[in-house]
């Protein structure tokens, strides 16, 4: 019986976020991913992410993995359970709620958002990928192939959700699931310590980093986040 592994894509993210993890996973598990683009909350998204595998039966075994806001999503569905998970994934993810700092952040973000967002997803790939994978063209414009897709308006709307999100902190701490967390060495925007964090919170929870790749791993590192999500399956 294969598992069902549901994946989460994160801010600015379509599902092709994880189009170059799943070739590597596509024989171990009937891979499944969310959308999140259209709802207004992390609750919303969780929501919509449980109805994604409302058809798995009982008995087949559940693997959630989600990617930075992603994270956030999972987390919050494990507080409004439906069904048993497995294992759960966290990459490149805090379990952190916002902060007065990252407020005012994000504040700014969605006014250069209304602004100049095209300028707005050039800032992210240099602030959000390694330096070494910068000069790799290819991977550069498909990530801004990603976020231009996506569009200013269901960014704000993103934002505005990471910004409300909930503190599930003694949620965590009271599971006792299998959990992986993960994270790239050189991640700017959920840097390290919050991987460390997160792995302090969950009881038995691994943490796996990510050499040669910034917060954008699944982009980054493909064959890495698949080697790591082919030990929780």
């Amino acid at each position: 019986m294969k598992p069902v592994l549901l994946l989460i894509p994160g801010l600015l993210n379509t599902a092709a976020i994880w189009g170059r993890v799943t070739p590597h996973l596509e024989n171990l598990a009937d891979i499944r991913i969310a959308n999140v683009q259209t709802q207004s909350s992390i609750a919303e998204m969780a929501r919509d992410a449980w109805k994604r595998v409302a058809d798995v039966p009982a008995n087949t075994p559940l693997v959630v993995c989600g990617f930075s806001m992603g994270g956030y999503i999972a987390i919050q569905m494990l507080a409004q359970p439906q069904r048993a998970v497995a294992a759960l994934g966290l990459l490149d993810t805090s379990a952190r709620p916002e902060s007065p700092e990252g407020l005012v952040k994000r504040e700014k973000t969605i006014s250069a958002t209304e602004k100049d967002f095209p300028k707005v997803v050039e800032g992210i790939l240099q602030f959000g990928t390694a330096e070494a994978n910068q000069t790799d063209a290819g991977l550069m414009d498909a990530m801004r192939q990603i976020m231009m897709e996506v569009g200013a308006e269901t960014s704000i709307r993103q934002n505005r959700a990471i910004m409300a999100r909930a503190d599930h902190g003694e949620t965590l701490k009271q599971r006792t699931l299998p959990t992986l967390v993960m994270c790239g060495r050189d991640d700017k925007i959920t840097p390290p310590d919050a991987s460390e964090h997160i792995a302090g919170l969950i009881p038995g929870a691994r943490l796996e980093w990510i050499d040669n790749a910034g917060h954008m791993t699944p982009m980054e590192q493909p064959e890495r986040v698949a080697a790591l999500l082919k030990t929780l399956l």
